[in-house]
């Protein structure tokens, strides 16, 4: 399933929360509503790109992989890194830790046992949780 068609699917589910949220509460089953919409909620997470599930795996460095951002969801830093970095994000490959066992292991090999993200390759050297700037202007050199 495309990127654009797990969007469209977890948005229909997020409103179909909402929705039934609306239509308990008025009945004031809001218990009931919330339970329903929290579970509705889920799967719209659970559809949606930002579970990582369909994600590529990591399979080692390469010389051709540009810039590599090892990430994890609820992660503050790692949100940050990907809001600094805007459009140009989409030109660094991203590895989701929790979804993908060789990318947390390389990146607790990297970090004396921790899965501190956001964990960066650039020019072939590991850097942890650099400064957002330092990717962009990296990401810019190269794309």
């Amino acid at each position: 399933m495309n990127s654009l068609m797990r969007w469209a699917n977890a948005t229909a589910l997020a409103a179909a929360a909402v929705v039934l949220l609306v239509v308990f509460g008025q009945d004031g089953l809001w218990v009931a509503g919330g339970i329903a919409g929290a579970v509705l909620l889920f799967g719209a997470w659970y559809v949606s790109p930002l579970n990582g599930r369909n994600a590529a795996k990591w399979s080692g460095p390469s010389s051709d992989d540009g810039v590599v951002i090892f990430w994890r969801p609820g992660c503050m830093f790692c949100m940050r890194m990907k809001a600094s970095l805007g459009r140009r994000g989409r030109d660094a490959r991203w590895y989701n830790i929790w979804s993908d066992p060789a990318a947390a292991e390389f990146v607790r090999a990297h970090n004396d046992g921790n899965e501190t993200v956001p964990t960066v390759i650039l020019h072939g050297k590991v850097l942890t949780n650099p400064h957002p700037g330092v990717v962009r202007r990296e990401l810019e050199r190269i794309g």
